[in-house]
């Protein structure tokens, strides 16, 4: 399979709205780390397939093969590029709205196939957009809940559960110096649209062709970075499995379990050996292609959570830019 990815859908034939111009999907992302092998022992641990492929650990989900991401080593933890999916009629288009939006193309790095476009964002983050399968979801996600009746116990024995697997990356949240920069450029040049956002302090935005409530979300920095990146989970069990299943595994730093309130998800945020976090998600709510979707501007404490323990204090803190 091309790029050791499975195929997810036909990235040939829109399946979206037809009166839009956007991106699809999140591809999948390159993350550079001080050592491959805190990564493939974190990965692994997190539920992930890893695997060596030439100078990169590959990471890939267990149920279909996807290969979401790839990691290699380097002198401090950054995210090299951040990989999006579009139909394919809409590459050229694409092209074109770039020329006409005064966003200059660059060679791709040393490496890494000329595919599709490859730009910087406002924040000078590399972006590679190209056709590829529509990994974002087509319906919300349904929750699984354990089959239940009276007179019999529901919950299995520990030993008798299953490893924890995500099912797919579900959205990846970045540092920026400006929300309004952000997102005005992930709007003018790839046709994302605003969820919701609180003040200054951050912003969810999505898909035009159906996707989770987010895609990808900025908070706020004084320097770009990586916050975290999050993992679709088919149940609230699973969350809670995960995030017991990390501590057991030595990465007793987290935040969790809990549930969003914007996006609505329940949550567990593992923090990697690098200051950033890899979250098991449930629940997001989903915004169909459809549907315009009308964003809001939410106070500050109801931004964050409904419910879960206290956040950690430098659970925002970019350790990214300071490492640099």
């Amino acid at each position: 399979m091309a790029n050791g990815e499975s195929s997810r859908a036909d990235s040939g034939k829109a399946t979206g709205r037809k009166d839009a111009f956007g991106i699809h999907s999140i591809g999948g992302f390159v993350l550079v780390v001080p050592q491959v092998r805190q990564a493939e022992h974190f990965y692994g641990s997190f539920g992930l397939t890893v695997r060596p492929e030439g100078n990169f650990l590959a990471l890939h989900t267990e149920g279909d093969g996807y290969r979401w991401g790839r990691v290699m080593e380097g002198r401090h933890k950054h995210l090299q590029h951040l990989t999006f999916h579009c139909f394919a009629e809409d590459l050229e288009r694409f092209r074109a709205h770039l020329r006409a939006q005064r966003v200059s193309l660059v060679n791709p790095p040393a490496g890494f196939e000329n595919e599709g476009l490859w730009f910087f964002d406002q924040d000078g983050q590399l972006l590679e957009l190209r056709v590829g399968p529509k990994t974002s979801p087509d319906a919300r996600s349904p929750i699984e809940h354990p089959a239940g009746q009276e007179g019999v116990r529901t919950a299995p024995y520990r030993r008798a559960t299953s490893p924890i697997r995500p099912h797919r990356l579900s959205h990846v949240l970045r540092f920026t110096p400006s929300i309004d920069r952000a997102i005005e450029f992930y709007g003018r040049v790839l046709g994302m649209r605003l969820s919701d956002r609180s003040g200054e302090g951050i912003a969810f935005l999505h898909g035009i062709h159906g996707s989770d409530h987010h895609m990808l979300a900025f908070a706020k920095s004084d320097a770009p970075g990586l916050h975290h990146l999050s993992w679709a989970m088919p149940s609230i069990d699973s969350v809670g499995l995960g995030a017991m299943a990390m501590v057991e595994q030595g990465y007793t730093q987290g935040w969790g379990t809990g549930r969003h309130v914007l996006g609505s998800n329940y949550f567990y945020y593992a923090r990697d050996p690098w200051g950033s976090y890899s979250e098991y998600s449930c629940g997001i709510d989903y915004i169909p292609a459809e549907l315009d979707w009308t964003s809001q501007d939410h106070p500050p404490e109801d931004a964050f959570y409904l419910w879960g323990p206290a956040v950690p204090e430098d659970f925002v803190f970019n350790y990214e830019a300071a490492q640099r």
